[in-house]
């Protein structure tokens, strides 16, 4: 592992664990066991780093939770229950692991940063956005083959997802993974009519 992938491992799990406020850079590079000149290198700020954090979540998390989910051997609303389901057991491997549910990490970030920091807050919308457009195409798709009625598949997928932001903070507030467990089938039930403005 080179010098820049120790520095975003180390503050993946440290900002995960922690916050960014909290995390400064020096203790980043103690983690990673990189001189502090070194991290200058690789980024011009702890922002570019936590920036580049974010892109390596949306890799992992693509791999390990959305790939699993949205297979297309799946009917559609299998694929958002099968996201649920690989959304509860990435929470509940990082509290045996850790001892917390630390909930989403890019939920986590953006409610910290969202108003002290453009960038960041426009990195995790534009994540959140694509997060969403998946679940309108898998909605989509459970309209046209009459699983579920007509609705507004764009404010339903937002709905979707709001909820499921939702639960992963009450987990985190409970440190309880098996919130989500219990009540995140009722996310298969949202529905926003076709007649809500777009």
């Amino acid at each position: 592992m080179n010098t820049r992938e120790r520095l975003l491992l180390s503050a993946r799990d440290l900002l995960y664990a922690r916050n960014y406020g909290h995390v400064g850079v020096k203790e980043i590079c103690d983690a990673a066991g990189v001189q502090k000149g070194s991290f200058y290198h690789y980024f011009a700020s702890k922002q570019a780093l936590a920036l580049a954090v974010l892109d390596t979540y949306f890799v992992e998390l693509k791999e390990d939770i959305f790939s699993r989910s949205f297979l297309p051997s799946l009917a559609p609303m299998q694929r958002i229950a099968a996201l649920v389901d690989n959304i509860y057991e990435f929470q509940r491997l990082t509290r045996e692991q850790t001892g917390k549910t630390l909930g989403c990490p890019y939920g986590n970030i953006v409610s910290e940063m969202a108003t002290l920091d453009e960038t960041i807050r426009s990195k995790v919308a534009t994540f959140f956005r694509k997060v969403e457009q998946e679940i309108q195409a898998t909605l989509d798709e459970a309209v046209t083959l009459g699983d579920i009625p007509a609705c507004n598949t764009e404010a339903t997928a937002a709905a979707m997802f709001s909820y499921l932001e939702g639960l992963m903070l009450q987990a985190k507030t409970r440190n309880d993974p098996e919130v989500i467990q219990a009540l995140g089938s009722a996310v298969l039930t949202i529905r926003i009519g076709a007649q809500y403005p777009q």
